[in-house]
């Protein structure tokens, strides 16, 4: 395969990640795990697996692709749950978000790019009632 030219702005997160971070259902805890970004088939696609330390947190798998008509990128998940899911994915020099509407659970989760994409901070939110959002889960990424 050849690499996506669409792809190439999320060359940045390509790497290992460790991450600390909190979730508003563990109040108090500070929760570890790792995040890992690679090239599939030379560049055609990106994918994403994350884990944190604590059970009660699933691991997951994402795939990160583009469609070139609507120049969109979206991310295809699925996890230990057996939980799949699309949500849509945009990236800029500052920041990567990925996010879903869907009634009943959507999602959003935006990232900043600190300390010369060294370092990331993510929020995440949901909203289950269509219009409130919530906090999620938090982390802040930092480069191994």
């Amino acid at each position: 395969m050849i690499p996506n030219d669409f792809l190439k702005p999320l060359s940045i997160l390509v790497g290992t990640w460790q991450t600390v971070g909190t979730h508003p259902l563990v109040p108090g805890v500070t929760l570890h795990g790792t995040v890992i970004f690679e090239w599939i088939e030379g560049g055609a696609y990106l994918k994403m697996s994350s884990e944190i330390d604590d059970s009660r947190f699933p691991s997951g798998i994402a795939v990160i692709g583009s469609d070139n008509e609507s120049k969109q990128i979206f991310m295809l998940y699925f996890d230990e749950r057996n939980v799949s899911r699309k949500h849509e994915f945009s990236i800029d020099a500052t920041e990567w978000k990925w996010w879903r509407s869907h009634p009943g659970f959507s999602q959003r989760y935006t990232v900043k790019f600190e300390d010369n994409g060294n370092t990331m901070v993510g929020k995440g939110e949901l909203c289950t009632d269509g219009s409130t959002w919530e906090s999620d889960l938090d982390l802040t990424y930092k480069r191994v």
